[in-house]
């Protein structure tokens, strides 16, 4: 009997001491975005190198909720709306929109702080949808561009996505179901790694190089590698707000839905603000 109390005492006292905070519309994110990653949320553009295309980034997540205990271990619960679109540049400064895919939907992030290191996931369930736009379209020939007419293209998917932090580098490995999807024939099963290392203080506290590789392997129609690696420089707070000028190479299918089939290969320098 004295034991069971015992146990009971040191539960309470446990809970007593341990500092928990419930935390609305928090500052900043509990889980960052994976720099390499395709589909994150930006604010930018990519100029593609040798090509007349651009991709053009607009959208944030946002954590709702924060629930933290004990200082070191961190639950949130937010939401994603961001787009990525395909631009051609023309004369007077005028950027068609070929193609733009939408993306919504909830997020689950974890974090906890072990030792030195970091452990922690993010859980996501989204809905994206692919459209071509009327810069898609040739006014002169009455066609559209590269013989490609507008088709159906959407998905709906959960993924998932377990990182670990240490020494600034941040690797990861992920997988991602698609539960319902147009076209059929693209498959259900997505798998991922990669890993982003910040060079925190190697210039100073406030400019701060980075390299960045994202690999994952898709399932359209058969397996293939996508490939994206980054390289550049972030000015402001690491983990935090501040623009980022990099490189990023890519290789692997279109990202663009309305593209999903068509191979790339692009080199492309761009920036991001980080909100």
């Amino acid at each position: 009997m004295l034991k069971k109390n015992l146990a009971i005492f040191f539960i309470f006292y446990s809970i007593y001491i341990c500092q928990v905070t419930f935390e609305f519309f928090p500052s900043g994110l509990n889980v960052q975005p994976f720099t390499a990653n395709a589909l994150e949320p930006r604010v930018g553009a990519l100029f593609q190198i040798g090509e007349n295309e651009l991709r053009l980034d607009i959208g944030n997540s946002l954590d709702i909720i924060k629930y933290t205990i004990c200082t070191n271990e961190i639950f949130s619960f937010g939401a994603d709306f961001f787009t990525w679109t395909l631009l051609r540049s023309e004369e007077n400064f005028h950027f068609p929109v070929d193609a733009v895919d939408y993306l919504f939907g909830i997020n689950l992030g974890y974090r906890k702080l072990v030792s030195d290191a970091e452990i922690g996931g993010r859980l996501r369930l989204s809905h994206i949808s692919a459209h071509f736009v009327d810069g898609h379209f040739d006014n002169q020939t009455q066609t559209w561009r590269d013989s490609l007419a507008p088709q159906v293209h959407s998905r709906e998917f959960i993924e998932f996505i377990y990182f670990i932090k240490w020494n600034s580098i941040r690797s990861y490995i992920g997988f991602t179901y698609i539960f319902h999807v147009d076209p059929t024939d693209i498959g259900k099963d997505n798998y991922q790694v990669g890993f982003e290392y910040f060079l925190e203080n190697f210039i100073t506290e406030k400019v701060t190089p980075f390299i960045a590789y994202d690999l994952k392997i898709i399932n359209s129609e058969k397996y293939t590698a996508n490939n994206s690696l980054s390289l550049g420089i972030k000015i402001g707070n690491v983990y935090g707000k501040g623009i980022s000028f990099y490189y990023n190479y890519y290789a692997g299918k279109s990202i663009q839905g309305e593209y999903y089939n068509k191979q790339k290969n692009i080199s492309s320098i761009g920036f991001n603000l980080d909100l």
